[in-house]
């Protein structure tokens, strides 16, 4: 039985990859800050808390990792943990940058100290790259960032990449485009909008709030992009990859679809606000899948459209306490 620890495990991507590989027969332990507070309350709505053995740890520091390590004794470890948030990360630039580079170069440099075959996957992000000028980001594409976020996210790369090269660890990133679910919480905009406009077709006379809505992004379904991310480890080398549907929608785009789906124009009910704008944006985030298409076997079986039926369905029927 492989032995697994997931740092970050209460976020989305981290209960989706705990049920995943608890499918495949993993021994699955996971990581919090503070496990005995935590309500680790995706696992419990996915009904997978029982079967996990959860460990306090703080990523930034060193000391704690190592001691979780030595006792876990892991195969693989998937760090997604860290400051999640594009917006949040403006206002909280410095818990930002150090939740995310620290955490991972703490990651890096205590499975070198161990010695052990142990294999790290690290979650990088697409926002590394900025605006690419209508051009797909693929492995090779350079770097532009625009957020803080994005400026932590780009530096964990960059380390995970100088530890594989200077010491032969197994150690790999995913950039991972847009990736949605109903354990998004509702700080991110893709369930803002359709929390709102389930509310609004229950009879709420709300309106909701954007800001820009000309943005172009690459959204997938977040369930199966965790089969991506475990596929990187089984690789026979360590290498970097971009993970993504390949179609790009507007904001807009998305938003029109989850009001139509509701039965309603979304132009009766959405406001734009300047507030909500940030400083610096991506304009338009598009992808080449080939790699991982080719060497890892995967592609997006959900799009855009497939992830607004899904994640409507969610919450209406959660709305209805069913």
């Amino acid at each position: 039985m492989k032995k697994t620890l997931i740092c970050g495990i209460s976020g989305q991507d981290g209960a989706y990859l705990a049920r995943l590989l608890l499918g495949k027969g993993y021994d699955v332990h996971g990581t919090s800050r503070d496990a005995q507070m935590s309500s680790f309350g995706n696992l419990n709505l996915l009904g997978i808390r029982e079967r996990i053995t959860v460990h306090s740890m703080a990523l930034n520091d060193f000391r704690s990792v190592l001691q979780i390590l030595t006792r876990v004794q892991p195969d693989e470890v998937y760090n997604l943990a860290g400051q999640s948030s594009v917006g949040l990360s403006f206002d909280q630039p410095v818990e930002t940058l150090e939740s995310i580079s620290v955490g991972a170069l703490n990651l890096l440099e205590a499975i070198r100290f161990l010695g052990r075959p142990i294999k790290l996957y690290n979650a990088g992000s697409s926002e590394c790259f900025g605006n690419t000028g209508g051009v797909p980001a693929d492995e090779q594409t350079s770097f532009r960032p625009r957020s803080p976020y994005a400026v932590a996210k780009a530096t964990a790369f960059w380390e995970v990449a100088n530890y594989r090269e200077a010491y032969n660890l197994f150690a790999c990133t995913g950039l991972l485009f847009n990736h949605e679910s109903p354990l998004r919480p509702e700080r991110f905009v893709t369930r803002k909008i359709v929390k709102a406009a389930c509310r609004i077709a229950a009879g709420s006379d709300e309106k909701l709030y954007l800001g820009n809505t000309s943005i172009a992004r690459d959204w997938g379904w977040a369930p199966e992009y965790m089969e991506a991310i475990w596929l990187m480890l089984q690789q026979p080398e360590p290498e970097d990859y971009v993970v993504a549907t390949g179609e790009t929608n507007t904001l807009e785009e998305f938003v029109a679809a989850v009001f139509r789906r509701l039965d309603l124009d979304w132009r009766d009910h959405v406001l734009r606000e300047q507030a909500l704008l940030r400083p610096l944006d991506i304009m338009v985030s598009q992808a080449n899948t080939q790699k991982a298409r080719l060497q890892l076997g995967w592609q997006a079986k959900h799009k855009m459209q497939d992830v607004v039926r899904m994640m409507v369905e969610e919450d209406r029927l959660l709305l209805a306490g069913i």
